[in-house]
Formats: C-alpha cells, sequence, structure tokens
C-alpha cells in the first residue's frame, strides 16, 4: 500500500464484508452496510486532498481518481437505497437471513474490487480485481435462487469469463511487447512504465493485444454484440446490483480499456484505437435504440439504456481529442447517476406493482407522485433533454464529431432520436396512462434517488470551475 487513503478505501471494504458475513441481523447489516460505504466514500475524497506517490502496486492519478470518486458516491446510495430495497423483499418472503448475510457481504466484496481495479499500478493486479469484481456480481445476480435468476448468472458469468479471457489474453500481450523494453517482472506490468516507454514497445504486439483487449473489455462494457449477458442480469438480480452494474462495473471495464488506449496512442507505429471504438461505439448505440422498441420489462428496458450509452462514451473516447474526451468523461459521469436514480425509481416501482412488465405498470403520477415525477425527470434526463446535464454532454459529443465528421454526427444522432422516441413512448404509458396494478404504499428511501437527479441537475445548469480543469487535464492525459 502507498498511502494511508488508499489502504483505508480498500481495507475498510475487506474488513466490512468479513464482518457483514457474521451479522444475521438485516438492520444491523444494513447499518454496517451504509456506513462502511460512507466511509470509503471519504476516504476517496481524501485522495483528492492527499495524493499519494505512485508505487509498484498503486496508483492514483486524475484519470482513476475520477472513477474511484464516483464509485464510492454511487456506492454509497446505492447501499441507502438496498437498505429499504432489501427490506421489503424480506417482508414478502423473497429473501432469507442467509441470503441477505450473503448480500451485504458480496456487496462490501464488490466495492474492493472494482476500487482495487481502479487504483492498481499493475495490470496483472487490475485484471484480477476485475475479475472478483464481476464474480461478486455474478453471484448477487442470482441471489433468488429462481431458474432465471440462476439462468441470467450462469449466462454473465460464461460471457464475463470469455470477455475476461480475452481481455488476459490481450494483458500479456501488452507484458510481451513490455519486457523487452522494461525487463522482466513487475516493472513490464506497471502502468506508470508503460506510458512512460510505450513508443519504443512492438507496434505488431500492440496491435493485436488492443483487438483482444477491446473485445475481452468490451464484453464487461455491455458493448454489442457482446452485451447479451447485460439485459439478463439486470432482469432477473436485485435491483440494487442494476443500479451498480449500470452506475460502476461498466465504468470500471471502460477505465480499464482506456489505460490501454493511451499505451497504444503513446506508440506512433501501432494502429490509431479510435476507428475500432467508434464503429463498436455507433453499433452499439444503433442497435440499442432499435431494440428499445421491442422491450415488454422494465427493468431490460433501461438494460438497453445502458448499452446505448456505453456506445456514445466508447464512441466520444473514440473520436478522442480534448474536447471529445471531455465529452465522454462528462456523459460517463451524468449516466452514472442518472441511471442508478432511474433503477432506484424503478426498484421501488416493480415493488409496489409486484411486477416489471411495463403492460402492467401505468399512471404512477396519479398513483404514487413521487415515484412517477421522479422516474419522469430520471427519463428526462437520460434522454438528453435540458436542463440536465446529459443534454450538455451529448450536445459537446454531437458538435465536436460534427466539426470533424459531418457523417459521424448523422448517426449518432439518428441513433439518439431512435432511442429518445422509444423511452418516452413507454414512459408515456407508465407515467400519465391510466391507472394499473396496486396503489399501496412501499417503504421507500427517496435520499439516494433525489441526491442524484438534483446532482445532475446542477451539473446541466452550471459545472464548478476546478470540476472543468480537472476534466480538461484528464481529457488532455487520454489523447
Amino acid at each position: 500500500m502507498i498511502g494511508d487513503p488508499i489502504a483505508a478505501v480498500l481495507l475498510t471494504s475487506l474488513a466490512a464484508a468479513a464482518v457483514l458475513a457474521a451479522v444475521p441481523n438485516y438492520r444491523i447489516g444494513a447499518a454496517i452496510n451504509i456506513v462502511s460505504s460512507a466511509t470509503i466514500l471519504v476516504f476517496a475524497g481524501l485522495i483528492l486532498w492527499h495524493r499519494p506517490a505512485s508505487g509498484t502496486y498503486m496508483l492514483a492519478d486524475d484519470l482513476n481518481i475520477v472513477f474511484v470518486v464516483l464509485n464510492c458516491f454511487v456506492g454509497f446510495t446505492t447501499s441507502v437505497f438496498s437498505a429499504s430495497y432489501i427490506g421489503h423483499e424480506i417482508r414478502i418472503g423473497r429473501l432469507t437471513k442467509a441470503n441477505i448475510r450473503f448480500y451485504h457481504s458480496m456487496y462490501q466484496l464488490m466495492l474492493f474490487g472494482m476500487n482495487l481495479a481502479l487504483l492498481a499500478n499493475n495490470i496483472g493486479l487490475m485484471w484480477v480485481a476485475l475479475e472478483l469484481a464481476t464474480l461478486t456480481t455474478v453471484m448477487m445476480v442470482g441471489l433468488y435462487r429462481t431458474a432465471e435468476s440462476l439462468e441470467a448468472a450462469w449466462k454473465y458469468f460464461i460471457l464475463g469469463s470469455v470477455g475476461i479471457a480475452l481481455a488476459l489474453f490481450g494483458t500479456i500481450l501488452v507484458y510481451l511487447a513490455a519486457r523487452p523494453v522494461l525487463g522482466e517482472g513487475l516493472a513490464a506490468m506497471s502502468w506508470t512504465n508503460l506510458f512512460r516507454m510505450s513508443h519504443d514497445f512492438d507496434p505488431a504486439l500492440l496491435n493485436i493485444a488492443f483487438v483482444f483487449l477491446l473485445l475481452g473489455y468490451g464484453t464487461k462494457i455491455g458493448l454489442a454484440p457482446l452485451h447479451a449477458w447485460l439485459p439478463d442480469a439486470h432482469a432477473e438480480g436485485p435491483t440494487p446490483i442494476s443500479a451498480v452494474l449500470s452506475g460502476l462495473l461498466l465504468n470500471v471495464a471502460l477505465y480499464a480499456l482506456l489505460r490501454f488506449k493511451m499505451i497504444l496512442s503513446g506508440n506512433p507505429l501501432a494502429i490509431a484505437p479510435g476507428p475500432l471504438m467508434i464503429a463498436l461505439g455507433l453499433l452499439s448505440l444503433l442497435f440499442a435504440g432499435v431494440m428499445l422498441y421491442r422491450r415488454r420489462d422494465i427493468k431490460r428496458l433501461f438494460a438497453y439504456s445502458s448499452i446505448e450509452h456505453m456506445g456514445i462514451i466508447v464512441f466520444a473516447f473514440g473520436m478522442a481529442g480534448p474536447l471529445g474526451n471531455f465529452a465522454g468523461l462528462l456523459q460517463m459521469t451524468m449516466h452514472s447517476l442518472t441511471k442508478s436514480a432511474i433503477f432506484f425509481s424503478v426498484g421501488h416501482i416493480v415493488q409496489v406493482k409486484g411486477t416489471q412488465r411495463i403492460a402492467d405498470i401505468g399512471g404512477l403520477t396519479e398513483s404514487h407522485p413521487v415515484l412517477g415525477w421522479s422516474l419522469v425527470a430520471g427519463v428526462a434526463a437520460i434522454v438528453g433533454l435540458p436542463p440536465f446535464g446529459v443534454f450538455g454532454s451529448e450536445f459537446l459529443i454531437v458538435s465536436s464529431t460534427f466539426a470533424r465528421q459531418p457523417l459521424l454526427a448523422t448517426a449518432i444522432v439518428a441513433g439518439l432520436l431512435l432511442a429518445f422516441g422509444a423511452i418516452l413512448r413507454r414512459l408515456n404509458d407508465l407515467a400519465f396512462g391510466e391507472v394499473r396494478g396496486p396503489t399501496g404504499l412501499v417503504e421507500a428511501s427517496y435520499f439516494p434517488l433525489l441526491s442524484h437527479l438534483c446532482l445532475v441537475l446542477i451539473a446541466g445548469l452550471w459545472l464548478p470551475p476546478p470540476v472543468i480543469a480537472w476534466f480538461q487535464h484528464v481529457a488532455m492525459q487520454l489523447g
């Protein structure tokens, strides 16, 4: 470990996971889960003020701190949401005390794995940490132990394993490209060394490596046609895990891909990674835009929306340049906050209605005004309507693309309009149609939902100058 804040972020999660595995009481377990997640968020904030020097195994720089702070914030708010959500699942008999111990322990272990992947200064350690985060979410997707949830978990496990295996092969190839320059062992696996000396690496090995890395980590990001695990995992797992998958885990895989892209960009003889990322990003956007019209399950609907937005983000980073990278970072942040807020709302809606079928849910603004109008606000934000932050990031992506590649900008706008029409079509029935389904009350925690929506609204109206400067600096680093 290279500094107290980084060690504290990681060790707090590990200690909480061990304690929660032995706590049978739901309320005590939920409280410990919330307190430990809040503590991790505080320590992540301390890294901003006390930036440790890079070491053999750990690294803290402007790029990964963006992801770590966002990861810890959404991890905290989701732990608050899950306290009320899981409590309802216990009362109706869908989960047992053993399930809850397992869930809370795996939640903290998942946060540990994601933060370790983000903070690792070693390409092998990052791969191991991302695999740990994947395995914990696989097990939580199957938490209900129904045939459908177990099938979704196995599908996630198999496809995720294929993706992570491809990523491992790509990682090995990067090591082989670095070894003649940096020597054997840990020196050739360090991010800081790889960035510094990438111009001397064998470009042929880097080219092959990036193809495997893009396919491997692209599977984890949920890019089409590698996305098949994602809709099932969202639909069949507990809703807090849907919020974490869309808001956090996809970002961690994206972070890994961006790190390797920086290595490739530093070698003038290697292929440009941008066109490959642009192609997969655009394919994902257009594919998801079409598939959104066929969704009949509310959680699957927003799962495909996640595929759409990850496509937009990967496209933006593929276009690169200071403005493209800035827009990609902003879009990633806004999507994480907005999509997790939508799943917070959807989770309680599904509980009160007792179904995920869109046809059986309607008139939410009349029957459950807070949940209904929160869903309306979340959907307005995610489809890019002003004054929410997603509008600003998508405007930057489209305008910067139009200045350089007008045909690509036309394709991006077409994909955005496709998704816009599909989601608003469903929202009309969900929020404003005739009331359908039960109209009873459900114990809900509105703090996570409203805090996310407020942040996205504030970001759409005003971004603090330090945040702009921070993102601009990271955008310049990304090339």
